[in-house]
C-alpha cells in the first residue's frame, strides 16, 4: 500500500485527450474540459478532480514533450510504443491510453487501499 500516488501524463501542449470524441455522455469522468478535446484542458480537470477526491494522497504531473523527449520516457516509447497521451502511475506505465478520471481512480484506488 502507497501513502501517496503520482499520476504522470505525458503529450504534446496540442495533443488530444485520448482517442475517442468528446461530448458531455464521456465516461471519463471529467466534464470541464468537455468538448475541447484538448490535453492541456484535460490535466487541468483531472489534476482538480484528484486534488477534490484525494487531496493531498494523489497529484498529477504533466510532462510536455513539445521541446523533446526525457530519457525516461525516452525508454518507455521504445520499450512500449504506448499511445498517446502516455498515463504513468508512481512511475509505472499503465495501459489507460487516455485521460480518464474513472480509470485513473482504480489505478489510485488500488495503490491507496
Amino acid at each position: 500500500m502507497a501513502e501517496s500516488v503520482e499520476i504522470e501524463v505525458i503529450g504534446f501542449s496540442h495533443g488530444s485527450c485520448g482517442p475517442f470524441p468528446c461530448d458531455e455522455n464521456r465516461s471519463c469522468g471529467l466534464v470541464a474540459c468537455c468538448p475541447t478535446e484538448e490535453l492541456v484542458e484535460a490535466v487541468k480537470a483531472l489534476e482538480k478532480a484528484v486534488s477534490c477526491e484525494y487531496g493531498g494522497k494523489a497529484s498529477v504531473k504533466f510532462t510536455l514533450l513539445d521541446d523533446g523527449i526525457p530519457d525516461d520516457v525516452r525508454a518507455i516509447i521504445e520499450e512500449h510504443q504506448p499511445p498517446l497521451p502516455i498515463v504513468l502511475v508512481n512511475g509505472k506505465l499503465t495501459p489507460i491510453g487516455r485521460v480518464s478520471f474513472s480509470l485513473i481512480k482504480k489505478e489510485i484506488g488500488a495503490l491507496l487501499d
